[in-house]
C-alpha cells in the first residue's frame, strides 16, 4: 500500500471530454508515467484505474472483436465538403 493520502481534486473539461489530472506524488506511488497505458473499470460506487503492461494489452484482433458498430457509431459529417476531399 502506498503512503499517499486520499486527495480530493476536480475533474475538467478536455476537449470534448473529461480529464483528471494525476499528481506527481499519486502518479510515481501508482508506477505511471507519460504515455502508460491504464485499464478503467466502472464500478457500482466510482471508476478503477489500473495500469496494465504489455502483456495485458488487447491485441488488434481482440478489439475488433469487442467493436460494436451501434454502441460505437461511425464518422459523421454534418455538413458538405470543406476543402478539396476527394471521394
Amino acid at each position: 500500500m502506498s503512503s499517499i493520502p486520499p486527495t480530493e481534486q476536480s475533474i475538467l473539461v478536455w476537449g470534448n471530454s473529461l480529464g483528471l489530472r494525476i499528481t506527481a506524488p499519486v502518479a510515481k506511488a501508482a508506477h505511471l508515467s507519460r504515455g502508460s497505458v491504464v485499464s478503467v473499470e466502472v464500478l457500482k460506487d466510482g471508476i478503477m484505474i489500473r495500469p496494465l503492461d504489455q502483456t495485458q494489452r488487447m491485441t488488434l484482433k481482440q478489439k475488433l472483436k469487442a467493436f460494436d458498430p451501434k454502441r460505437h457509431g461511425g464518422e459523421v459529417m454534418a455538413g458538405g465538403r470543406v476543402g478539396a476531399e476527394v471521394f
